[in-house]
């Protein structure tokens, strides 16, 4: 580890970081905020460069070792870099982990599956929720928000380093789990009750689009599909669930059984 000043091509290289292509092309993404920094510094995520005041170095009690490289920087130097409207003591530039597609058995354990979800404090909950029910995978469509965008990365809280998040043609994958037996579920309206099915530890759990929900080519692979029901008694009632609101009773379920 070698140590530097925060220079204007590293401030150019961070902020490119907010666009796709800029994470694309340096194999890089974003992390901002003292403990979430200090979660990649855990996590078994490549972190290429940390960039902290002297005194949050301080505070990390060896930690910063696991960087290939330091760069000290004052907080103005770190605002003008930063993305966030409230900046703290540090960020990270961390290598994107490779995007390996699980293999699929009938014992393949409980995964999410996202069909086109948009917005990335959406899929950052998801993650967030995934991590919390111990669902260690999370398959993407390729059209989904990706997950290293630095919005996904704040709103995870640190599950994005603890979730396997892969990017596949949903279609394909699923076909892969229908062909071994794993069952695949998905919230549709018209399904049974999510409250009274059985389920299985094993599985998919497909979610769908926040305004369209599970699109037809992916709905047609779903073998189970369940209803979450309204308790509304009014007129009126709610047409539907926020789709992390969704996740998260749909894993509480099954982790529940």
């Amino acid at each position: 580890m070698h140590i530097e000043m925060l220079s204007k091509n590293k401030i150019k290289l961070i902020q490119s970081l907010n666009r796709k292509k800029g994470r694309d092309e340096s194999g890089l993404f974003l992390v901002e905020g003292n403990k979430m920094v200090e979660e990649a510094l855990r996590s078994d995520f490549n972190v290429e460069t940390l960039i902290s005041t002297p005194s949050f170095l301080g505070q990390l009690a060896g930690l910063d070792s696991r960087a290939k490289e330091l760069v000290e920087a004052d907080k103005e130097s770190i605002q003008k870099a930063s993305l966030l409207q409230t900046p703290q003591d540090s960020m990270a530039l961390v290598r994107l982990p490779a995007n390996t597609e699980p293999e699929i058995t009938p014992n393949t354990d409980l995964m999410l599956a996202l069909d086109f979800i948009q917005d990335p404090g959406n899929l950052g909950t998801i993650l967030r929720i995934a991590d919390w029910f111990g669902i260690n995978t999370v398959i993407c469509s390729e059209n989904t928000v990706d997950a290293f965008n630095p919005k996904v990365v704040q709103a995870s809280m640190g599950a994005i380093f603890r979730t396997s998040t892969v990017y596949t043609n949903l279609e394909k994958f699923l076909a892969k789990a229908v062909a071994a037996q794993l069952p695949v579920y998905g919230t549709f309206l018209d399904g049974k009750n999510i409250y009274t099915e059985p389920l299985s530890a094993k599985g998919i759990i497909v979610l769908g689009n926040e305004g369209n929900g599970i699109s037809d080519p992916v709905s047609r692979l779903v073998t189970q599909k369940l209803v979450i029901p309204t308790f509304s008694t009014g007129k009126n009632k709610p047409e539907s669930l926020n789709v992390a609101i969704a996740t998260a009773i749909c894993c509480s379920e099954f982790r529940r059984r």
